[in-house]
């Protein structure tokens, strides 16, 4: 005899939906995996393993990872209009002298008065974390038109973060200057008319802001606010990418690579393993990677050791 399912009975409908339900439900996990995770995207993804990634790079005597003036092309910024936000140390520092040794126009901004030679503009007294900041730098800026926008300043808190030794005012500090100043400040340029069409917003991030690298890079937790901090810093490069859009203003999320700086200065044990650099060699890198934003790839998130894509 052939079984037949009474689906007046609460149970078998029950049983149905939930049947039903699964389905669907892996048919989207199947669908997001397909969209999602690299092995089976069509964008090529740099390694999690900082120390692998930078042996393979040795082993395969990777140029562009090994020595980026063998393919730097920073013809792209001369007489350009660039602004770099935190660029009186650091990365910041670094770039904003790059930046200068190649023809462009370069502002930066600081918290503290500051001197740069060759700089078309130094604005001091802005700290991201002020709610006015926005204000005070279109206002120093007057109505000069901005080429490139390199949001760098940030904040890490020095002592590892772990669950018995966690700091949440530091952790809101490293969010709100990492994040919000990156809104801040880009929020105020826009509105003020300083980008146009065809600009380009940076945002220096980290690979620290991946969650997909947290189960590789820290297997055992840690650095609570760093990476929540970078993380959020990414959601709001997506959100102004596709908001941005409409308006031709491209937007880059770039991790400038492991570089030797007072930042990282707490990781000097592990610098030479992992392949940092000098901050000189992170602003070149930061620096072509800027030179090959294009409007169909705004949002992505860039390794500039390798040129490669970051996951999510």
């Amino acid at each position: 005899p052939q079984a037949t399912m009474d689906l007046s009975n609460p149970n078998t409908k029950c049983f149905l939906f939930g049947a039903l339900g699964c389905a669907a439900a892996v048919l989207v996990a199947s669908a997001a995996f397909e969209f999602y995770h690299p092995k089976c995207c069509s964008k090529k993804f740099s390694t999690p393993d900082q120390p692998a990634r930078f042996a393979a790079a040795k082993a395969n005597n990777d140029k562009r990872y090994l020595d980026i003036t063998s393919v730097y092309q920073p013809d792209h910024v001369r007489g350009k209009v660039v602004v770099v936000t935190g660029g009186n140390r650091g990365l910041g520092l670094a770039i904003a002298k790059e930046l200068i040794s190649q023809g462009a126009q370069v502002f930066i901004t600081s918290r503290s008065p500051f001197n740069l030679t060759g700089a078309a503009g130094v604005i001091c007294g802005i700290d991201v974390q002020d709610k006015n900041c926005g204000a005070n730098f279109i206002k120093a800026m007057g109505n000069k038109k901005i080429d490139i926008l390199i949001n760098n300043a940030g904040y890490f808190y020095g002592p590892e973060e772990k669950i018995d030794s966690l700091n949440f005012e530091e952790e809101m500090k490293m969010i709100d200057i990492c994040a919000l100043g990156v809104l801040r400040i880009t929020s105020a340029a826009v509105n003020a008319g300083l980008l146009d069409s065809g600009s380009k917003v940076a945002v220096i991030s980290s690979q620290g802001g991946s969650i997909a690298w947290r189960f590789t890079q820290n297997p055992n937790g840690h650095d609570y606010g760093h990476h929540m901090s970078k993380a959020a810093a990414n959601m709001a490069g997506v959100l102004l990418a596709q908001e941005l859009r409409a308006k031709n203003i491209c937007v880059y999320l770039l991790h400038p690579g492991f570089n030797k700086s007072d930042m990282t200065k707490k990781y000097e044990h592990i610098w030479e393993v992992e392949g940092a650099v000098d901050a000189c060699v992170g602003a070149k890198r930061v620096v072509h990677e800027i030179g090959l934003m294009k409007m169909e790839n705004t949002g992505s998130f860039i390794n500039c050791e390798d040129g490669l894509n970051i996951p999510w």
